[in-house]
């Protein structure tokens, strides 16, 4: 079954390819012939099997890594090692590269277009020349490339590249005083926003933060997930705590050193460990948990009695019952009266 290989060219340009040799298994650095378009290019071996399937996944054109090398029509092969005649010969081409890229310059001023010539990379094969450029707007080069095509007698492709991408095919030393790292090991260019700067609370200076390419550091995204995981240790910047001094507000924070500055009601300013303030906070919330000693017992008070409806008094021995009968008809006679009003009938219109 062939293995899936990673080849890398000039700068950050990298291919996979497929290894058909059975007899000879492929080595690191080791410099191969592959099949490139209308022609063959040399480059060298950067990853080999599982490691080279896994880049595959992610890098070659997007496919599955699990179904980039054995369905993948695109996929070229390595055609053989190089020699060393091949490789001395690929070596003379990058040595005239330069050459190349100030005769390009002067066909594109005398054609006056806004364009900045980057590099120039030949194929192996001398079949295809490539033009690297950068430019602010969309330029219309099809005179440039009838003449450069009648000056160098070969197919020549010109290709629009970002400033970020120009800095990783130039490469250069950085502000940290080594190699860019998007040229020396960083394969993919992930976008970087101005909240990775802010969240870590650097001076936004486009001097300080910006690398050769102008844009954003790419080195601002490496300990991004470590200062906001870091920061929930720490308390608000603007929030007012109850300290062993009283209510203090937050005036900043210092991960790296574990310092908080804080600030009393009178504007007098303290710096303190973390773990000090924790101290604090812990003991001034244990003083205001204790609860507050109960107030004295009242007097006790005389008992309320409840005031009771008078009893009704029994009847006196050898008093008259009473006659419910009688009763009844003094109460008929009383409503009669009612009714019949000053008059004295029973009809009030009469």
């Amino acid at each position: 079954m062939p293995q899936t290989i990673e080849v890398r060219f000039k700068g950050t340009r990298r291919g996979f390819f497929h290894w058909t040799d059975r007899e000879n298994d492929p080595r690191l650095n080791d410099a191969v012939i592959v099949e490139a378009e209308r022609g063959k290019d040399l480059g060298h071996i950067s990853a080999i099997g599982e490691v080279a399937l896994k880049k595959c996944g992610t890098a070659c054109n997007g496919c599955p890594s699990s179904r980039a090398p054995k369905t993948s029509d695109k996929t070229k092969a390595v055609l053989r090692r190089a020699s060393n005649n091949e490789v001395n010969t690929a070596v003379h081409l990058r040595r005239s590269e330069e050459e190349v890229r100030r005769k390009v310059l002067e066909r594109v001023k005398q054609h006056r277009l806004a364009m900045k010539v980057s590099d120039a990379e030949w194929q192996w094969d001398r079949n295809k020349l490539t033009v690297f450029f950068t430019a602010e707007q969309r330029v219309d080069f099809r005179s440039l490339v009838r003449d450069l095509a009648a000056l160098f007698r070969t197919r020549i492709d010109l290709r629009q590249i970002g400033v970020r991408d120009e800095a990783a095919r130039l490469s250069g030393v950085g502000r940290c005083g080594r190699e860019y790292c998007c040229s020396s090991w960083l394969t993919e260019l992930s976008p970087v926003s101005l909240s990775l700067a802010k969240n870590q609370r650097l001076a936004l200076n486009p001097a300080q933060i910006s690398g050769g390419c102008g844009r954003l550091l790419c080195c601002l995204k490496y300990e991004h997930d470590f200062y906001v995981t870091a920061r929930k240790r720490f308390p608000k910047e603007g929030k007012t705590l109850r300290t062993s001094l009283g209510e203090e507000r937050v005036v900043s924070v210092d991960i790296l050193r574990e310092r908080i500055c804080l600030r009393e009601a009178d504007g007098t300013t303290r710096i303190i460990p973390l773990l000090q303030l924790r101290e604090e906070i812990g003991s001034s919330s244990r003083s205001a948990a204790v609860p507050p000693p109960p107030p004295e017992d009242p007097p006790p008070e005389a008992p309320r009695q409840e005031a009771q409806a008078p009893a009704e008094k029994p009847p006196e021995e050898g008093a008259p019952k009473p006659n419910p009968e009688a009763t009844r008809s003094r109460r008929r006679r009383r409503g009669r009266r009612r009714r019949r009003g000053p008059g004295g009938s029973d009809n009030p219109e009469a």
